[in-house]
């Protein structure tokens, strides 16, 4: 019997992930403007402040994620299974049991992404495939270790950063050493918390392109950023600065975003609130763009295609146009819309592609937890980027534990510069 490979373009399961996130979602809107509660009510606020978590239940708004107590256990991200499933360990009491080369770490700053915001709508697939629900979601982590494995490298009091594949909202996290770097003093915990996730994006886009780790021989050497004053922009500016593109273009929504873009190493920055953005593209470059690195999606994917140089790359690392920028519970016009950007998605001709020597890739790094030699490989580089100062870490907004649904609404709203850290009760103890 014949069954549909994909439908309105996307695979069955993504499809089935999307349809189950819409659903759950609208009944998250409607519990919050019901007079009838209609979901279950929150758990208890933890007894302890310094040994908790933020777990997200289901899809659906802010009402979703709430703070839970961890008592004995602490969090632990998907690839430490041999130990247990993700997201929350049993009793750690007994450290015996515990796997040699991971450590705990008693966490002062952890950062917001974008992802997670797409994590509590139900729309993150590695979520979805590697753990389930419930689900602690965060990537990036600092703080200092609490009890080292004898195979980790670590040992305890050292100050750390790093990531883990979820698990980061919490004050207590198991993870593998080489997840590891050691902070340097130039950074505070609150900046450490803020570069992990986001400078690994950069690196692993600009490695793509095949300008790291070392430099092609090419011509065609402009790079343009979308969204350059986020989290990964902001990185990307950077380190495209520091692999030898020229000039750098940034492309920003607003024009408060403008200088912090410059100050990163922009050559030129546009504000497609004011300007034509293709228009000016074309004026800076007129021979198109070595690389360009995309993450709006349905909004630009097309024209990012149009503009790039012959031998150019168009990487691809998030759909943030095809997603709603509100900052309240989604109702159901925004999953239309959502569904509308999903059926609208460009396809790209590969005959074209080989004529005109262009290529496109996208990629998702909560994938890559077993790809060992390459994040020992981009760690070093991490660690050399800003120990040495390199690499800066962009404006930081700091909000405390409790305020997770504030900075929620802050990044789904799109008017966030850099980065956005919550501060545990260990950091403020």
């Amino acid at each position: 019997m014949w069954k549909p490979k994909s439908i309105l373009g996307q695979p069955i399961d993504v499809f089935f992930n999307f349809t189950q996130a819409v659903a759950l979602n609208i009944l998250s809107w409607l519990n919050s403007i019901s007079p009838i509660r209609l979901l279950p009510l929150p758990p208890p606020a933890p007894k302890d402040p310094r040994r908790q978590a933020v777990s997200i239940s289901g899809p659906g708004g802010m009402d979703r994620m709430n703070a839970i107590e961890l008592g004995d256990s602490v969090t632990v991200g998907y690839n430490v299974r041999e130990y247990c499933k993700p997201s929350i360990t049993p009793s750690v009491v007994d450290k015996s049991a515990l796997p040699s080369h991971c450590v705990i770490v008693r966490i002062g700053y952890f950062s917001v992404n974008y992802a997670d915001i797409c994590i509590r709508w139900g729309l993150y697939e590695s979520a979805l495939r590697y753990v389930g629900w419930p689900i602690v979601p965060g990537f990036d982590l600092s703080g200092v270790v609490e009890w080292a494995g004898k195979e980790s490298g670590w040992k305890e009091g050292d100050k750390v950063f790093g990531f883990t594949m979820f698990g980061a909202y919490s004050t207590r996290c198991l993870v593998p050493g080489r997840q590891l770097l050691r902070r340097p003093e130039s950074l505070s915990m609150a900046e450490a918390a803020a570069a992990p996730a986001v400078l690994a994006t950069a690196l692993h886009c600009v490695a793509l392109t095949g300008f790291w780790p070392e430099q092609p021989p090419q011509n065609a050497r402009a790079a343009l950023v979308h969204s350059a004053a986020g989290g990964v922009g902001s990185m990307l500016v950077q380190v495209c600065r520091l692999c030898g593109f020229s000039p750098i273009v940034a492309v920003v929504g607003s024009s408060h975003k403008i200088e912090s873009c410059k100050a990163l190493g922009a050559d030129h920055v546009i504000d497609k609130s004011s300007v034509n953005l293709w228009e000016a593209a074309k004026t800076i470059s007129p021979s198109g763009y070595a690389v360009i690195f995309d993450a709006n999606g349905v909004s630009t994917l097309k024209e990012s295609f149009e503009h790039l140089a012959m031998c150019g790359r168009l990487v691809v690392y998030g759909f943030h146009s095809n997603l709603p920028m509100s900052t309240g519970a989604l109702n159901p016009l925004n999953w239309l819309r959502m569904g509308f950007g999903m059926a609208s998605m460009p396809h790209f001709d590969s005959m074209r592609m080989v004529l005109e020597n262009k290529a496109i890739l996208g990629f998702n790094l909560s994938f890559f937890a077993e790809e060992h030699g390459l994040i020992d490989k981009y760690m070093l580089q991490l660690k050399e980027w800003l120990d040495s100062g390199k690499i800066k870490v962009s404006k930081v907004t700091e909000f405390s534990m409790d305020q997770v649904a504030e900075a929620h609404s802050l990044i789904q709203s799109g008017k966030s510069v850099g980065k956005i850290v919550l501060r545990t009760p260990a950091a403020e103890g």
